[in-house]
């Protein structure tokens, strides 16, 4: 039994939530810790990329939700988790105010929690779409439930904003602990009862238990999911790179202010959210072009943006045409992103049985390890660069090498995705035996 429209929907809650969650800790934290408390810009950034780090664990979470044969508890026991994480992040960030060692102690373990609670969660998430979801439904679940953690973020990030205002301590910890416990509260309401209807009357065959290390290397031998790793991590290093420099240079280079650059950023955002709404109606409804033509697709089309974005700092009057770069960026960005995610979920479901979370777990892994490092390549290419030349000439070269990542990510697509949304290659899951 397949998911149906409403099953889908249900779990994209699960998603909003996680955006819900995250995005306090990436934004709203970030924030307070620089300006409110005036501490290093680089602290928070160190303890947003331990979370990605711990993500390392994507595929041991996946491997017990495969093995154990009960993603519902991952999904809820890691929110609750992130949940527990994101309140004594914020009660970690409190403390540094009076016992700074104290509360960097509790923010690095609490930071930890939170990257495990989204390893756990968010992969047994997707491991759930990918083994229900037919494969017709894959191209629109994905931009579905990526839809829906978009809107959590925006609305979470706008509804607590403005009821942080006026700021205080002890207001931010109340809205932490509010929305985590409406996280967990909804995911438990949505994913109740999914799993288990999907399996039907079905018994579960369970098999001789495998230490993690040897369930991990079956899927490492197969060919096309070791290339497909190698894929995201590339193609993510290359989606994350302008994360953190895009702002900076709309304002050193165009002079545009905080809140322009902000709304620069909010309309990029924009561009994401119809690019993975065109790909979820053109793929499925209509029945336009294949998930790894949409994925090339948006591999070169954000290529082309980005050397777009590097000419115009070249150019007098580039300013005028800053922001439909930035948006066109967004838009490819997000056509590539759900197209990914879609094929994510239909080569999960291939090769090996019952290793879908371990798969979607090596992917998950993959990708958080690009984000942290594409962000951090990226901020630290611009500084050296701008040692050597002038601002716009620096953030145009970076951007240059992105537009490069993106291209080799669109050839190996083109190598390593199949020509349908997700018709089987068994062949190429036999491992390498020559």
């Amino acid at each position: 039994m397949t998911l149906s429209w409403l099953s889908i929907f249900r779990l994209g809650l699960v998603q909003l939530c996680l955006g819900a969650l995250v995005v306090l800790m990436t934004s709203t934290l970030n924030r307070v810790m620089v300006v409110e408390l005036s501490l290093p810009a680089v602290l928070p950034g160190l303890l947003v990329g331990l979370h990605y780090a711990i993500q390392i664990t994507r595929p041991n979470w996946g491997f017990r939700s495969d093995t154990q044969g009960n993603r519902t508890i991952f999904v809820i026991g890691g929110m609750a988790v992130l949940a527990l994480g994101a309140f004594l992040a914020t009660l970690g960030m409190v403390w540094m105010q009076t016992a700074y060692l104290a509360g960097l102690v509790l923010s690095i373990a609490a930071y930890t929690l939170i990257g495990l609670g989204v390893g756990a969660s968010g992969t047994s998430l997707l491991a759930l779409l990918a083994t229900a979801t037919d494969p017709r439904r894959r191209a629109a679940a994905a931009t579905i439930t990526w839809l829906m953690m978009i809107f959590g973020i925006a609305v979470t990030a706008t509804l607590v904003g403005k009821a942080l205002d006026p700021y205080s301590p002890q207001l931010l910890l109340e809205l932490v602990a509010l929305v985590g416990g409406m996280a967990v509260t909804v995911t438990t309401l949505a994913i109740w009862g999914i799993e288990a209807r999907h399996r039907g009357n079905r018994p579960i065959i369970a098999e001789s238990p495998i230490p993690f290390r040897a369930g991990l290397a079956e899927i490492w031998a197969e060919r096309r999911a070791r290339h497909f790793t190698l894929f995201i991590f590339l193609s993510m290093t290359a989606y994350f790179m302008q994360e953190l420099i895009l702002e900076p240079y709309a304002g050193l280079s165009f002079g545009l202010t905080p809140g322009q650059s902000t709304q620069l950023s909010g309309a990029q955002n924009g561009g994401v959210f119809v690019g993975m709404l065109v790909v979820g109606i053109a793929a499925t409804g209509l029945k336009i072009g294949s998930l790894r033509a949409w994925i090339m697709a948006g591999c070169l089309g954000s290529a082309l943006s980005l050397i777009t974005l590097a000419a115009l700092g070249q150019m007098p009057q580039g300013g005028a045409l800053l922001q439909p770069a930035t948006i066109a960026l967004g838009l490819f960005n997000g056509m590539f992103a759900v197209a990914a995610i879609g094929s994510m979920m239909a080569l999960a479901g291939e090769g090996r049985a019952a290793r879908e979370g371990t798969r979607m777990g090596l992917w998950g892994a993959s990708q958080a390890i690009a984000a942290g490092l594409g962000g951090l390549f990226g901020a630290a290419a611009v500084d050296v660069a701008r040692q050597l030349t002038d601002d716009a000439t620096a953030f145009g070269l970076v951007f240059t090498v992105e537009a490069g990542l993106f291209v080799i990510a669109a050839v190996m697509a083109a190598q390593i995705i199949g020509a349908g949304q997700s018709a089987p290659q068994s062949q190429d899951f036999q491992g390498d035996k020559a």
